[in-house]
């Protein structure tokens, strides 16, 4: 019997919206919300960027993926760091009992929302530029995706519209926590 999917796991480029939309659909749905960079920066006491530099980039990735792996919640929207899909672990651990929704963006657009990358805390390799930090990625979150959103020409009201719609008809309707047992 197939675990029940009871979260929304969001991945996606960094400044796709993915914790924008997280916190409005996890209202939607009656969903709590996690954001796994805030709870990196709370539980590390600094911000990703400080962390990046103070550690680097292999560890960085290791830390990510040990608070991925250490999320055990259930009827929570969870958005992902863009890097999240570096670990082949976080995401088959994610994807037991979550819908993995990829938020896509073109190139051009993300060129537009993302600036000033090291400030941001963004994952990426030496002199890595955002185009080939693009080609990198998207193959990943395509591979890990359940549900594919194309939102660079949409509100966030508008993608989690999609989002809803496109979750499998049971998954609509989650009961509350307490009703849960």
């Amino acid at each position: 019997m197939k675990p029940k999917k009871d979260n929304v796991v969001l991945i996606g480029m960094p400044a796709v919206g993915k914790s924008t939309v997280g916190i409005l659909l996890a209202k939607k749905l009656g969903l709590d919300f996690v954001d796994t960079d805030i709870t990196i920066q709370t539980k590390e006491g600094t911000t990703l960027s400080k962390i990046i530099d103070s550690i680097g980039v292999n560890a960085f990735l290791g830390l990510e993926e040990k608070y991925c792996l250490a999320l055990t919640c259930t009827h929570h929207v969870i958005a992902t760091g863009g890097s999240a899909v570096y670990s082949s672990w976080a995401m088959a651990h994610l994807a037991l009992n979550a819908w993995i929704v990829y938020l896509e963006i073109g190139l051009d657009a993300l060129k537009t929302r993302l600036s000033a990358l090291d400030s941001r805390g963004v994952i990426r390799g030496p002199g890595q530029d955002i185009d080939s930090l693009y080609r990198e990625r998207i193959p990943l979150y395509e591979k890990y995706a359940d549900i594919r959103i194309q939102c660079e020409a949409l509100s966030p009201d508008q993608v989690l519209t999609r989002i809803a719609n496109a979750l499998p008809e049971n998954s609509r309707r989650w009961p509350h926590k307490e009703y849960d047992r």
